[in-house]
């Protein structure tokens, strides 16, 4: 009698056991921001969404389990060739998320490690096509060149991309260096450049400034030249005009001897005056051109005379 009983408690323990074990297997609750793949006899069947969902036990099976949130791929910093030979080291980020779990799980072996190289291949080719100033300068270009380049495979992977961000990018050491040192030398360059152009300048500046001293020295010279000139004439038209005064008072005289004679006779008195030492040279002619003064002087003194008493 207790035997019976003890076995039909022990069936009835399995029994339990097992329909537990059965419901485990049959009920499954997907987190929120999962999607697991399912496959019955080994065979790819459903996508099980968030949520309570029920399978077959032994026929259904949980593959896999994704995440369905926002995937980051962080990219290694890598040295790429541009265009001109230059050597650039950039490092980028590319975010996308599984559309399809069923192509992300059974169209590549390992969509995460495909993802990462496709965006490093891409990354390289896109750089080598650009110049090194280009490629510097031009994030937002690499951005779209490939995001556009690698779309497509993502969507083939059952991935779809949400962004590509280039973190950083600039030149290797050795040509950062390179460059530094092209940067200084034109800045040496310029300054040199600079200080042989105000010297220019300055040279300008001097020669038209001498050249502005000489036309006014000139001016100046031809200014006291045309003064000395005009002097000269208006004492030629003085000349003139006291030899005919003087011919006119004198009958049958020498005017021009009596004006050489009174010019002697000042130039011996301003000579006279003078401090220095004198040599005087007396002319040939000097009593002819003294008895013309003095016949002269007499004429005028007595015509003078004469008209006073009139």
């Amino acid at each position: 009698m207790h035997s019976s009983i003890d076995l039909s408690l022990s069936f009835f323990v399995v029994l339990a056991a097992a329909g537990i074990y059965l419901l485990y297997q049959m009920v499954r609750i997907v987190p929120q921001g999962e999607e697991w793949v399912v496959e019955r006899l080994g065979k790819f069947h459903t996508i099980l969404k968030p949520g309570l969902n029920f399978l077959i036990p032994v026929l259904d099976k949980v593959q896999v389990r994704l995440n369905t949130k926002e995937l980051i791929q962080q990219m290694k910093a890598q040295e790429v060739i541009t265009k001109d030979n230059a050597v650039v080291i950039i490092s980028a980020v590319v975010f996308y998320k599984i559309s399809d779990p069923a192509k992300a799980v059974y169209s590549i072996d390992n969509f995460e490690l495909a993802v990462a190289n496709m965006a490093a291949t891409t990354l390289r080719s896109v750089i080598g096509n650009m110049e090194l100033d280009a490629s510097l300068s031009g994030r937002e270009t690499i951005k779209a060149a490939v995001s556009e380049k690698i779309s497509d495979h993502l969507e083939q992977w059952g991935l779809s991309l949400t962004a590509v961000e280039v973190q950083d990018i600039r030149p290797s050491d050795n040509l950062q260096e390179a460059m530094e040192k092209q940067a200084a030398a034109e800045r040496e360059k310029k300054a040199l450049i600079m200080k042989a152009e105000g010297e220019k300048q300055a040279a300008i500046a001097k020669a038209e400034g001498s050249k502005q001293s000489l036309i006014l020295e000139a001016e100046g010279k031809l200014e006291a030249s045309r003064k000395e000139a005009e002097a000269k004439i208006a004492l030629a038209y003085g000349d003139k005009e006291a030899m005919e005064a003087i011919a006119s008072q004198i009958q049958g005289g020498d005017a021009a001897s009596y004006l050489l004679a009174q010019r002697y006779v000042d130039s011996v008195k301003h000579l006279g005056n003078s401090a220095n030492s004198k040599v005087v040279f007396i002319p040939t002619d000097l009593k002819h051109s003294l008895e013309g003064l003095a016949g002269g002087m007499g004429v005028l003194f007595g015509q003078n005379v004469t008209q006073q008493k009139k």
